[in-house]
């Protein structure tokens, strides 16, 4: 496969491996120490160092929640210690005799455990905050942060057909409304690029040009990919994406179109290309995913 220097975020199936692996340890643990070992990991929990140690020492973590590509472990008192990755940013687990704190930002221990919650994160631009929980209009509690996240489309609750309808209105690329996560959260360009491969569709076809048949297919695409994706532990390109184990997932030998720039498509052996888009990269087949007239 080749080289991918685009930087990239994890996306909803790496964010769920995470998840998945914290949720049945960390359910109804209570807190008992903090230590934070580089004070960018906490920026943005403006009230400080001080704070942040005192809002989580001795609360019980309810359950681990997300949506999208957001994770929150919510807590006993209406609150939430959120986290946002950012492109390496790392909740681990790691086994009472590991002794390796590189990169090492963030630790919690909790109350008859033997093993602490640790945040690392190598290049700093993820980071942990307490934030308040509010209602999310459906009955349960998201982050005051998160509440502008749309449901992602492996929410039981996501709505196909308020999406349809909202998708057709726009006038923008296909590709570029994916990414929104104010319309549909947890996509990112990985993930992005290969529905679009699978509907056989250019990313700047215009959004409104689809029929409700076609986003139902588009939409099938999606949580095909990420559904398989999650099945294989994600997608890992340069072992930063990880479970709480540390271990990297491998749906990157599964990928058909993001970063196999001139390998052949499996369609029509046509060599993929990469193109420029929104600072990033697309990566399509040229034969399979024609460009507009319009585009």
């Amino acid at each position: 496969m080749a080289v991918v220097t685009d930087a990239t975020m994890p996306e909803l199936p790496e964010v769920e491996v995470v998840r998945r692996g914290l949720e049945p340890y960390l359910r109804e643990r209570r807190i008992d120490g903090v230590s934070v070992h580089h004070d960018r990991a906490i920026r943005r929990h403006l009230a400080g160092e001080r704070d942040f140690i005192d809002a989580l020492t001795g609360r019980q973590v309810e359950t681990v929640s997300r949506r999208g590509k957001y994770l929150w472990l919510p807590l006993d008192d209406g609150r939430a210690l959120v986290a946002h990755l950012g492109m390496s940013g790392q909740l681990l687990l790691p086994p009472p005799d590991q002794s390796d704190e590189t990169h090492l930002r963030v630790r919690l221990s909790f109350a008859g455990a033997d093993r602490d919650l640790r945040f690392v994160d190598q290049r700093t631009f993820g980071g942990l905050f307490v934030d308040d929980l509010v209602d999310d209009g459906d009955g349960g509690a998201v982050p005051a942060s998160v509440a502008h996240i749309a449901r992602d489309p492996l929410d039981p609750k996501f709505d196909d057909r308020e999406f349809s309808r909202a998708l057709r209105a726009r006038d923008s690329g296909i590709k570029r409304a994916l990414l929104d996560q104010s319309l549909i959260s947890g996509i990112g360009n990985i993930y992005a690029d290969e529905a679009l491969w699978r509907g056989r569709l250019h990313y700047d076809r215009p959004a409104r040009t689809l029929n409700s048949r076609q986003v139902a297919e588009l939409l099938g695409h999606v949580r095909d990919v990420m559904t398989e994706a999650l099945a294989e532990g994600g997608t890992s390109f340069d072992d930063l994406y990880v479970d709480v184990n540390g271990s990297s997932g491998y749906f990157d030998r599964s990928l058909q179109a993001y970063g196999r720039e001139g390998e052949p498509c499996e369609r029509c052996g046509r060599p993929i290309v990469r193109e420029p888009f929104m600072n990033r990269s697309s990566y399509r087949c040229p034969t399979c995913q024609r460009r507009p007239r319009s585009a």
